[in-house]
């Protein structure tokens, strides 16, 4: 097989595993989503730095091992501060309903 054709083999089965993956979990989380774009990115450049030097799929696969850890790391961090966000939110919800019901304490007690 010419080495285009792996390229394309390659690159048609990595998609099919990653939208095969992300139908059967259901919603991808954003570490999920962070490792996918970077493994793609990853490939597409590794493709492309390999084509220059006559090794396109090697590239390509080294390019999308590496895109996929990194993406997987942002996606990561992304997805931690997310939490810390929703856990504040959470807070500041809690603290505005016993405002809430201070202040219609106290007005009951005015009256």
């Amino acid at each position: 097989m010419r080495m285009k054709s792996w390229t394309q083999v390659i690159a048609a089965v990595g998609v099919a595993a990653v939208l095969g993956v992300g139908c059967a979990s259901g919603p991808w989380t954003t570490r999920e989503k962070g490792a996918a774009i970077g493994g793609l990115g990853g490939a597409a450049a590794g493709g492309l730095v390999g084509a220059a030097v006559g090794h396109p799929a090697a590239g390509a696969l080294i390019g999308g091992g590496l895109g996929l850890g990194a993406g997987a790391l942002v996606g990561d961090q992304v997805q931690a501060q997310e939490y810390r966000n929703y856990q504040q939110d959470e807070e500041i919800r809690r603290q505005q309903y016993e405002i809430d019901r201070m202040r219609r304490e106290q007005e009951r007690r005015e009256y």
